[in-house]
């Protein structure tokens, strides 16, 4: 099982850095193809976007991190920091499983 990153060059670069392979993008285009082809490797557990990349797919992002159950999709922040927009995690886990915790 392996962990893959889609974000920024710096995202990209740091995570591979640690071994992690990942591909840097810079538009939807690119980052729905990115999505998709890392979903393809089924070897890929663990799929980290940087939130503002996972912005602008998000449609597709949330699919995987409400309904599906493989791969786990991280999203971290990139250089820049958190997005304020984003609710806390804590938020977030209470909604995908419906136990507030």
């Amino acid at each position: 099982m392996k962990y893959y990153v889609i974000g920024d060059e710096d995202a990209v670069l740091g995570f591979g850095l640690a071994g992690v392979r990942g591909r840097r993008v810079r538009t939807s285009e690119e980052a729905s193809a990115a999505f998709r082809e890392a979903l393809e490797d089924r070897e890929n557990a663990i799929i980290l976007v940087t939130e503002r990349i996972a912005e602008l797919i998000r449609p597709q992002v949330d699919r995987y991190v409400f309904k599906e159950d493989f791969p786990l999709i991280v999203e971290i922040p990139d250089w820049e920091g958190k997005l304020s927009s984003r609710p806390p995690l804590r938020e977030t886990v209470n909604a995908a499983i419906g136990i507030k915790l």
